[in-house]
């Protein structure tokens, strides 16, 4: 699960962390009202969105590098 994400693109990226997020959510709520079945599920799934967060953050400086170059190359 680990390696799964590498070869989503970017919007995919951000679609899956919104998934996982309200998941996440969901399991807060479940825990509460104790109806989990494997409350380590959480932590899982907490570092499944930090894992996207990482790939996602690193989209975003690859992109702002690329239009940095194209800038400084217009010069």
């Amino acid at each position: 699960m680990k390696n799964s994400f590498k070869n989503l693109s970017y919007q995919e990226l951000k679609v899956k962390r919104e998934e996982l997020r309200k998941k996440y959510m969901e399991f807060r709520f479940k825990i509460v009202l104790g109806n989990v079945d494997n409350p380590l599920q959480k932590r899982v799934v907490r570092r499944q969105i930090a894992r996207l967060n990482t790939l996602i953050h690193a989209h975003e400086k690859a992109e702002q590098k690329a239009a940095q170059t194209k800038f400084e190359g217009a010069k």
